[in-house]
């Protein structure tokens, strides 16, 4: 266990906690009906107070659970052929997936467009195996999978956020928000978070400053201060994907299933290979107005939990005893 680790038997729930805001519970308006399907309807929760990590979980912070306990990510480590009858064993290798820019425009239909598949790639060399985490101590950590960011979080003495708690988390108090921050995607002309600028996948006009991740911290923080809830990079949560917030008549939604049940809804029957899903939230450096406006706390999409990526990372909770 970890010299930083915060003991959960602190008799005041509220007292502080190094790096994490206090959500007070309460109740707000979760999802959309304005913009994509699997964010609607929009209806209202309750939400239980919490801790939550002001910002996604670093490389530094990464590197010293790694080192400390000898973890190794799902990208460092070959599939196993088994598990993926049929899978070109050229694939089966340690690898992620490595957002690639193309030189112009492409079909936007077709994602394979601007994502590869790249061996070597992972935690430790997210622009592949040539690349380093030199200058990047405070960026987020990325391709890390649901089970990576799981092990982290019981290492630490946390937990991953319900989806519940993290667009309740990311709303920062503005109940039917656009944004985190307001109605204003720059408000007077100031990014107030690292996404695309310019034409997706092609043209980055780096209004914000930044191609990749940027520091955690870089930009505001809402108002609860956490920083990068939106943007950077998308969030693990702890919650099965279902595609909308639609549930069966008596049964309460984010969390009425019996976890047997909600897995199996999450897988994606058009995959050839099928994987069950987890919500991921907050968009990232690579969400523009022409493709994914998934920069906003309604927003959420849908990821394998074998699946790493170079803009996906996540941050943790802390619940009352």
């Amino acid at each position: 266990m970890p010299t930083n680790t915060v003991s959960r038997e602190m008799t005041d729930p509220r007292a502080p906690r190094p790096g994490m805001e206090w959500i007070a519970a309460g109740e707000y308006v979760m999802g959309s009906d304005r913009h994509y399907r699997e964010e609607a309807p929009a209806h209202r929760e309750s939400v239980d107070g919490f801790w939550i990590d002001r910002g996604p979980v670093t490389n530094a912070q990464f590197r010293i659970f790694a080192e400390e306990t000898g973890y190794v990510t799902q990208a460092e480590i070959a599939p196993d052929a088994a598990q993926y009858p049929g899978a070109d064993p050229a694939l089966l290798v340690p690898a992620s997936v490595v957002f690639v820019k193309p030189a112009g425009r492409v079909d936007l239909r077709n994602f394979l467009n601007w994502w590869a598949f790249v061996p070597g790639a992972s935690w430790r060399h997210p622009a592949g195996p040539e690349s380093s985490l030199v200058g990047l101590d405070e960026h987020p950590v990325v391709h890390v999978g649901f089970e990576d960011a799981t092990a982290y979080a019981r290492w630490i003495g946390k937990e991953l956020p319900t989806e519940v708690e993290w667009e309740y988390a990311a709303r920062g108090g503005l109940d039917n928000a656009e944004y985190a921050w307001g109605d204003a995607l720059h408000p007077e002309g100031r990014p107030m978070a690292n996404t695309w600028q310019g034409e997706f996948p092609y043209e980055n006009l780096l209004t914000d400053g930044f191609e990749t991740t940027s520091p955690v911290g870089t930009f505001p923080p809402n108002g609860w201060g956490l920083y990068d809830m939106i943007g950077n990079v998308w969030e693990w949560t702890a919650d099965w994907y279902a595609p909308g917030h639609q549930k069966p008549e008596g049964e309460s939604c984010c969390g009425g299933l019996d976890q047997r049940t909600a897995r199996e809804r999450s897988y994606d029957p058009c995959v050839a290979l099928p994987i069950p899903r987890k919500v991921i939230k907050g968009g990232s450096f690579l969400c523009a107005p022409n493709y994914c406006r998934r920069y906003r706390p309604a927003a959420r999409m849908a990821q394998a939990i074998d699946t790493s990526t170079c803009h996906l990372g996540f941050r943790c909770v802390m619940r009352e005893p």
